[in-house]
């Protein structure tokens, strides 16, 4: 039996990379002759960096950056196997996680440390850069990634505004004349793990505002200052952002790539898969083994293990998720190429006991389900 063990990372506690090792030994425990492939997946969020780099032999760099903050820290970035493409995850800089929960305020966090890395990449001859677009603690439409590549956004008064969400309605007009040029000779591609659009009900501060620290009111200001500008975007750049999809990843940073790196955006878990050739090994696989932190609603957007599963619906390979916890809506999963959704819980536990024990219970949960693989070959023998 050939087994296809791709899960993506389980935020607070293990790697992608870890979380495959864990199954793996789950699944020897019960069929030690199968032959297990172990692909550690991300779908533009967190993980991406160590997937596309570390999945292709590349290497690991740092440079000191400002978190969304202003704070100064080190973060990763990484070139791929390949020696000419640069991977940069936007959540080492401006992301979440780095950040106490009190401190979370989407009207004061910036994008500027993402710009800060693509300029290490850049300096360093690189011309194609990916961007992991997950995982963001910001909603300031991009414009902290362009302050730092040179671009002025100014005021009715004519003062360049501050590059955090708080200023987006105040913003009348963009300054180009100190961009670095060196970005339009540079290939840019956004990886997406939502397919958001920038402004509206669905947009990325009424989807992903709360989660940041924004209040209901708060979200409404933050869609109409991401409105104001896109409108100055269409005006002064002639770049339509409102109905990109994929725009109002990580907090309108999508919109930002398309109009201020003139950029593409794509599907994060796409990207991956066929960098690591994915498809190729599960077309001629039995079974695929894919897990991630949490299975709800939010799976079926363009996440990595319903990703996943969509290519071994393609070849009729069964999908089967292990995942830290069920969330509200997680059945739709089954409607794109998902065989079954397991919680890999064993008992009551408090979250921060469940994160320490993420990789035993990986180990355990598959071996539980191969125990059942077994069960059926035997009863369809009978």
């Amino acid at each position: 039996m050939k087994i296809i063990i791709a899960p993506q990372n389980f935020k607070g506690s293990l790697t992608a990379y870890d979380a495959a090792v864990a199954i793996e030994k789950g699944v020897l425990e019960t069929c030690p002759d199968a032959q297990t492939i172990l692909i550690p997946v991300a779908d533009g969020g967190d993980g991406t960096l160590d997937a596309l780099v570390t999945g292709t032999d590349g290497a690991i760099y740092e440079c000191g950056v400002n978190d969304p903050l202003g704070r100064e820290i080190l973060a990763n970035w990484g070139v791929m196997g390949d020696g000419v493409t640069a991977v940069i995850e936007m959540a080492r800089a401006s992301g979440l996680a780095l950040l106490e929960r009190a401190e979370r305020d989407p009207f004061v966090t910036s994008t500027y440390g993402v710009g800060q890395l693509i300029l290490e990449a850049i300096n360093e001859g690189y011309k194609k850069i990916i961007i992991g677009l997950g995982g963001s603690a910001t909603n300031d439409g991009g414009i902290g990634m362009a302050q730092c590549l040179g671009y002025r956004f100014i005021d009715e008064y004519g003062n360049p505004v501050m590059p955090t969400g708080k200023s987006l309605n105040a913003i009348k007009k963009i300054d180009l004349s100190n961009v670095d040029e060196r970005i339009f000779e540079t290939q840019f591609i956004g990886a997406s793990d939502v397919t958001n659009m920038l402004c509206g009900e669905e947009g990325a501060a009424a989807i992903f505002g709360p989660q940041k620290g924004a209040t209901e009111e708060g979200i409404k200001s933050l869609d109409n200052g991401l409105r104001n500008l896109a409108e100055i975007i269409l005006r002064d750049l002639n770049i339509d952002v409102l109905t990109t999809v994929s725009s109002g990843a990580a907090g309108g940073l999508g919109a930002g790539i398309l109009a201020f790196l003139k950029g593409e955006l794509h599907s994060g878990i796409d990207m991956v898969a066929g960098t690591l050739g994915l498809e190729n090994n599960i077309e001629s696989s039995d079974l695929i083994i894919t897990g991630e932190g949490q299975t709800d609603r939010s799976s079926i957007f363009d996440k990595g293990p319903v990703g996943v599963a969509k290519i071994g619906a393609k070849y009729g390979v069964p999908t089967v998720i292990l995942t830290g916890s069920l969330g509200r809506g997680y059945r739709q999963v089954y409607r794109y190429g998902v065989t079954a959704v397991i919680p890999i819980s064993d008992r009551p536990m408090r979250f921060e006991v469940s994160l320490q024990r993420t990789r035993q219970l990986l180990q355990s949960t598959a071996e539980r389900v191969m125990r059942l693989l077994v069960l059926g070959e035997n009863i369809n023998r009978n």
